[in-house]
């Protein structure tokens, strides 16, 4: 065993080698896939549709599935006897995740922006010992935000999470971090993601607003409701895990956030 600091700065037990994790994190869940941990991940939660090798049903390779990242079923947990859990601050519940820690080694992330990301993922590369995959990665991953171009104006944007009630995401969190470093700017109101209703939205008055994937599925057909309240601001439809997901799959979002960027300008 060997003594780790997790990004709640807790200090941690966890093997010398673990062979038998758990994720209870989407996003840390494809990380540890695109880091080479296929064998060794033994469950995940039922929200971890990527890798498709693991969530794929028809699939040989699916990975167990033990409940939600907000209502883990801690007997299947124990069935998989796990020798390392690893889940995140905001994802995951303070209850489970004490219940779990008296059983098991439990390594939590922390992630507000992009640095906290890269210090995650350079972290669970240490802690899996696949410190160069997770070099690579980060490496890529800088590069790939060093070369996004901003909008050359910047924008305030609305970017929804939720509806009934609205909720929009605010400065304080990862996705407010995706939106700053794409030139937006967000309502600084003391909530992360606070609650809006019609009569506080029209008085935001952004110059945009973004209709998330996630954790609410928005679609076309929400649209006319937004316009309902924001007449003549424009709407777009955009990816949640790019905005959010702050594993691997942050190679591919700055030029997603590029691609975003340029039919806004044009």
């Amino acid at each position: 065993m060997r003594t780790v600091i997790d990004q709640m700065h807790r200090t941690i037990q966890v093997p010398e080698h673990p062979q038998r994790i758990i994720s209870l994190v989407p996003s840390q869940t494809e990380l540890l896939f695109d880091l080479g941990l296929d064998e060794r991940v033994v469950g995940i939660t039922k929200f971890c549709i990527h890798p498709e090798e693991w969530s794929d049903r028809y699939r040989t390779h699916t990975k167990p599935r033990v409940g939600g990242t907000k209502n883990v079923d801690l007997e299947k947990v124990r069935a998989l006897r796990p020798d390392l859990i690893i889940g995140n601050k905001e994802e995951n519940t303070q209850a489970e995740i004490e219940a779990l820690a008296q059983e098991f080694p439990v390594w939590m992330s922390d992630v507000e922006d992009l640095e906290d990301a890269l210090t995650m993922i350079e972290r669970i590369g240490d802690l899996v010992h696949e410190v160069p995959e997770a070099t690579k990665l980060n490496s890529g991953i800088r590069s790939a935000f060093a070369a996004l171009e901003p909008l050359s104006s910047p924008l305030s944007a609305a970017y929804f999470i939720w509806r009934s009630p609205w909720m929009v995401a605010a400065d304080a969190t990862f996705i407010g971090d995706m939106l700053e470093r794409c030139g937006f700017t967000m309502p600084t109101t003391g909530t992360r993601y606070p609650q809006l209703s019609d009569a506080e939205l029209a008085a935001l008055d952004p110059d945009v607003v973004l209709l998330s994937s996630e954790p609410f599925p928005f679609k076309e057909d929400h649209i006319p409701a937004v316009n309902m309240v924001l007449p003549g601001t424009p709407v777009r439809l955009v990816d949640g895990e790019m905005f959010s997901w702050y594993g691997s799959r942050l190679l591919r979002a700055p030029a997603y956030f590029q691609e975003l960027i340029d039919r806004l300008e044009h």
